[in-house]
């Protein structure tokens, strides 16, 4: 991995519209080693892959913050997803083009059944992008929709 900052923007997503535009679809499902929301660690498998991902905390505005990930066996990230805090998120993430940038909008099921968020990366805080016509209320720099909170409080308790 490369880029250690990661500047995305989080929204709400208005309708399932955004299916029929999918160009991939990923069945994830994740738990926390740690989840203070200062320094995250995270299991992850999707599909035949694992990875370990560490997260800092969030800059003041939420738009940023220091990510490291490795790719593991899935099989090592079974063992460790064991190991997790309570709470572990099933979701299925949708990727979906949108001028030059990609949007990744999550689909939560079990607890969180009901919530469908979009992320979008940037390379700048001030970047441009196109809004495609299903995306809803910005929510970023919210710490009730990151991952890590949802495994804690998960939207069936909102």
């Amino acid at each position: 991995m490369d880029k250690l900052i990661e500047i995305e923007r989080k929204f709400l997503v208005l309708s399932e519209a955004f299916k029929s535009e999918a160009f991939n679809k990923t069945h994830i499902v994740q738990g926390f080693l740690n989840s203070d929301k200062d320094r995250i660690v995270r299991i992850r498998i999707t599909d035949n892959e694992g990875f370990l991902t560490i997260k800092g905390k969030p800059s003041d505005d939420g738009l940023s913050r220091f990510e490291w990930e490795h790719k593991i066996s899935k099989p090592d990230a079974e063992a460790l997803l064991k190991l997790c805090e309570e709470g572990v998120i099933d979701k299925i993430r949708y990727d979906i083009q949108s001028g030059k940038h990609v949007f990744e909008v999550d689909e939560f099921f079990g607890d969180n059944t009901g919530l469908i968020v979009a992320e979008v990366e940037l390379d700048d805080a001030s970047e441009v992008f196109k809004k495609p016509e299903w995306l809803g209320e910005e929510v970023t720099g919210q710490l009730k929709y990151y991952n890590s909170q949802l495994s804690k409080h998960p939207y069936k308790n909102w």
